[in-house]
């Protein structure tokens, strides 16, 4: 696999990088949705707007990797405008993507912030049942043990006391369980599925990105304007736009480049580590920045969000097997006296 081809202090640098852009992201997002004086901008077009800008971005790396402008035009034009199939294909997790947005709007309006949650967590789990399944990966007991501690984990990072006051709407939990595990199970597909895709074929990760950012733009330029369309033609695209909103955008796009290196050279259960300890970072600053106060629930929820990290990480016993393999090697004929390290 191509993740075989980079080195482990690449791979670290960009699980560190991923790990840093998401946790200041949440830090500013928090600040321009909440804190920030001024017109509020619409957030359908921030999302199109990164959309753009990962395009963007993906194309100068293709560029780049291409060496010249007359094969990036002779790649793009095979890969991507001669190539609807590519397209389609990776149109999948865009589409999903979307359904999973949807199905937790639905969720939110049917389930208490604290029921959700916890229950959303389940898309860590979800997420390496679908990597078992779809690329025949195996896991360790104690990966999956670390793997449901990280799960416990984010949620205590995330609890918050349940409000007293009465909901204004009419809640159904029975549909807010099925739109929560529909997300769950969205979330887990679609990141695999394109996990699948980039390591499927020797197809360059940036081509594959300009594959899937097309399908994005056009998702969320739908998006918005059936969300805020009426408004967007009356304000304008960037109504609201200070620097801090720009800086958003900016970390949403590069945070949306590195996830896609990160899944094509570790894998979606990786990722999942890495955003927890965004949540982590996240929440300590926002505690020296907004003066959140820290829980003994948080405290709780990151030690073991960082405990399962470390879990998660600690190389395979394997001594056995490969003691027994050069045993057997060296004298296939007496495998009965082969004993166990």
């Amino acid at each position: 696999m191509s993740g075989e081809n980079v080195s482990l202090m690449f791979k670290l640098y960009c699980l560190t990088v991923m790990t840093l852009v998401a946790a200041t992201y949440t830090v500013v997002l928090r600040y321009t949705r909440t804190i920030s004086s001024g017109d509020m901008y619409f957030s359908t077009t921030a999302v199109c707007l990164a959309e753009v800008i990962k395009l963007i971005l993906s194309t100068g790396m293709l560029a780049r990797e291409s060496g010249s402008p007359r094969k990036l035009l002779n790649v793009i034009k095979e890969h991507v405008f001669c190539n609807p199939r590519g397209l389609l294909k990776l149109s999948v997790p865009s589409v999903v993507y979307a359904i999973q947005n949807n199905m937790i709007f639905r969720a939110l309006s049917n389930l208490d912030a604290a029921v959700y949650q916890v229950t959303y967590q389940l898309k860590i789990p979800c997420t390496a049942v679908c990597m078992v399944v779809m690329l025949s990966r195996s896991l360790s007991k104690r990966q999956w043990f670390a793997i449901f501690m990280l799960c416990a984990g984010v949620s205590l990072v995330q609890w918050k006391p349940v409000d007293s006051a009465k909901v204004q709407i009419e809640q159904n939990p029975v549909h807010g369980f099925m739109a929560i595990i529909i997300a769950v199970f969205c979330s887990g597909f679609a990141g695999v599925y394109f996990e699948m895709v980039l390591k499927s074929s020797d197809t360059s990760l940036w081509v594959r990105n300009i594959q899937m950012y097309l399908s994005g733009i056009a998702i969320t330029f739908m998006g918005m304007l059936v969300t805020d369309g009426e408004k967007v033609m009356e304000k304008g695209f960037f109504f609201g736009y200070t620097p801090w909103v720009c800086f958003v955008v900016f970390l949403a796009s590069v945070g949306g480049l590195y996830t896609s290196i990160v899944v094509k050279y570790t894998d979606n259960i990786m990722k999942g580590f890495s955003a927890a300890a965004a949540i982590v970072l996240s929440t300590v600053a926002s505690v020296i920045l907004f003066g959140l106060h820290i829980t003994t629930t948080f405290i709780s929820g990151a030690a073991l969000v960082c405990l399962s990290i470390y879990l998660y990480g600690l190389p395979k016993h394997e001594a056995s097997t490969v003691s027994r393999e050069r045993l057997t090697a060296a004298n296939p004929g007496s495998k009965q006296n082969l004993v166990t390290v």
